[in-house]
């Protein structure tokens, strides 16, 4: 049952014990992607924000790349505690969405509008934030528990070559989502009047 946004927004949390299971269709899944994409705003409309939706074996494979590429650079003992997290926070779930935003639409814009060259590479990673919002309470709201990863840039190149993606594409974040087993631990919430002024 779809919650009214403000519900939405307040039941989106972390969720790290999923499964391989799915709330609801592939294709519905497609258009929640799909939708983000489509109705999230960006600075000037630039639009600069791609998505890329791994299901099924690919969603295994970019999870096997990432203990790859960390199985090189950590020791043993630090490993066998990051592969167990993996498998049975991330890969373990349905499927990943990864965020990347295109660099060639940041620097065009970057070259037409000089005066605001430096905030252009700012307000892409805003326009990247928006969207990982935006799937990660529409994917919490149809039935899924989901989370934000970063293991960019150390699989970016790994990533790229896999699926064949523009290099101008520079990732920003992986959201690994499934079924969750349980309810996460509960939230706690820094005072509201020491985070907001307002002014009358």
């Amino acid at each position: 049952m779809e919650r009214k946004l403000k519900e939405a927004l307040a039941h989106r949390r972390s969720y790290y014990s999923l499964t391989n299971k799915s709330s609801i269709s592939d294709r519905e899944i497609e258009d929640i992607v799909k939708f983000a994409v489509k109705h999230v705003p960006s600075a000037f409309n630039s639009q600069s924000t791609r998505l890329v939706l791994l299901l099924g074996e690919q969603h295994v494979k970019l999870w096997n790349i990432v203990k790859d590429t960390l199985r090189k650079i950590v020791s043993q003992e630090a490993f066998k505690a990051t592969e167990n997290k993996i498998d049975k926070s991330f890969l373990a779930g349905y499927g990943t969405v990864l965020f990347f935003e295109d660099q060639t639409i940041v620097k065009g814009l970057q070259k037409a509008f000089p005066l605001y060259q430096e905030k252009f590479p700012v307000w892409s990673e805003q326009t990247s934030a928006m969207h990982q919002l935006a799937v990660w309470t529409m994917l919490e709201d149809a039935g899924f528990g989901a989370s934000l990863q970063h293991y960019n840039p150390l699989i970016d190149e790994a990533v790229i070559r896999e699926w064949k993606l523009p290099e101008n594409w520079i990732l920003n974040a992986q959201m690994p989502f499934g079924v969750p087993l349980h309810e996460p631990d509960m939230k706690e919430f820094r005072p509201i009047e020491d985070r907001i002024r307002i002014f009358k």
